[in-house]
């Protein structure tokens, strides 16, 4: 089965979503080695790979850190609530999140909160400093609503490339 992109661009194959599978798990492997997994040469699969990142379905390579071995045990999800919504509060407030340390992610949201923002840090200290000195001070924040982190169950980036239609 080939499932078209979404920018149009040509279909994905079987060896793609390989390639693509294989990449979110093992983004070390070696051409020679990935070409073997997927029944291909070195060169065509080289070539494929290189297509994929131009294409932009390859977004980059990363090293997964473990966070706790870095002292880094708290993890932490915030709710942010702006003041106001308009284009230029979510525009400033966006701007200002970016650049603070300990954010992982910040994501403009429906619902109740206009953000929900993921941070990793050492303890509770750090996170009431991150709170009270900095995300509270961004602008536009009227509100906040934390979430600490007991145990997590299930973390990972890879995304269910083989199983496209598994929720319909």
């Amino acid at each position: 089965m080939s499932r078209t992109l979404r920018t149009g661009q040509r279909k994905l194959d079987r060896i793609d979503r390989n390639i693509l599978n294989i990449l979110q798990k093992e983004g070390r492997i070696s051409y020679t080695d990935l070409a073997d997994r997927v029944g291909l040469s070195t060169t065509p699969c080289m070539e494929r790979v290189k297509r994929l990142e131009r294409d932009g379905l390859i977004t980059g390579y990363h090293a997964q850190v473990n966070p706790a071995l870095l002292g880094f045990d708290l993890l932490v999800f915030v709710e942010i609530s702006l003041s106001y919504q308009s284009a230029d509060a979510f525009e400033r407030f966006s701007k200002a999140v970016s650049e603070l340390p300990y954010i992982l992610e910040c994501h403009l949201v429906s619902g109740d909160a206009d953000y929900l923002l993921k941070a990793r840090l050492q303890d509770m200290t750090q996170y009431r400093a991150l709170l009270g000195d900095m995300l509270l001070k961004l602008p536009g924040v009227k509100n906040s609503k934390s979430y600490i982190v007991m145990e997590s169950v299930k973390e990972g980036l890879a995304l269910p490339i083989e199983h496209p239609h598994t929720l319909l």
